[in-house]
């Protein structure tokens, strides 16, 4: 069967994006029960209130770090292209399912490249506040004003993390074989044809252009 289908993500991909993925959660969680007393019931699963604050920065750190390898990975191609723009014109039918008339993209779409550089700068800016908040290491090093505004940044970058992961697990499940690919590694050449048609000509060599723009379009 594999023989058919085409390798998306390798073993070291996968495992990459499913330990940020736990990490995001766990600090997710962490972070919730810090964030406001009607949530502090969240610390329990942590160990309670001084384990949640421990291991709260431990964990963001870690996620960052492993975010980082998703990035030197998949920097390249997150660029975006002349076809994504056109493609962002025409999301209307991206959304209908209609594949006419809309441009050709490579291995991401415009919607996942955004998804990309937009968490690339939450992490950044959770991982500076996070360091000028960090009581036990560095927060004597900073001025109260510092410490505030760090705080702020902090809450205001964890929720749209936090928004923009509801988002890409919404489009994870929404766009059929996007999940699988993820826990498998492999897609059908189907699917990478009908979702990612530039990619699908580079890894297959195919260079039928089966999925150029219709004049219509």
């Amino acid at each position: 069967m594999k023989d058919k289908a085409i390798l998306r993500y390798n073993a070291n991909e996968r495992t990459n994006h499913w330990l940020v993925a736990i990490l995001f959660f766990m600090a997710a969680l962490s972070g919730l029960a810090l964030f406001h007393p009607s949530l502090f019931w969240l610390s329990q699963l942590f160990g309670g209130g001084p384990w949640t604050r421990i291991l709260h920065p431990f964990m963001g750190v870690l996620m960052f770090v492993f975010f980082l390898g998703l990035v030197i990975r998949f920097w390249r191609a997150n660029f975006f292209i002349a076809n994504d723009r056109l493609w962002l014109k025409r999301i209307n039918r991206v959304m209908r399912n209609e594949e006419e008339g809309v441009p050709p993209i490579g291995k991401y779409n415009p919607g996942q490249k955004l998804l990309f550089w937009t968490l690339l700068a939450c992490m950044l800016v959770l991982l500076l506040s996070g360091v000028v908040i960090w009581r036990v290491y560095f927060s004597q090093y900073f001025g109260i004003t510092a410490i505030r505004l760090a705080m702020l940044l902090h809450a205001l970058a964890a929720f749209v993390l936090v928004m923009s992961i509801i988002v890409h697990i919404y489009a994870g499940i929404w766009i059929k074989g996007s999940v699988s690919a993820m826990l498998h590694g492999w897609v059908s050449r189907a699917w990478a044809k009908k979702h990612h048609a530039l990619w699908y000509r580079e890894v297959t060599r195919d260079e039928r252009p089966d999925n150029q723009i219709s004049k219509k379009g």
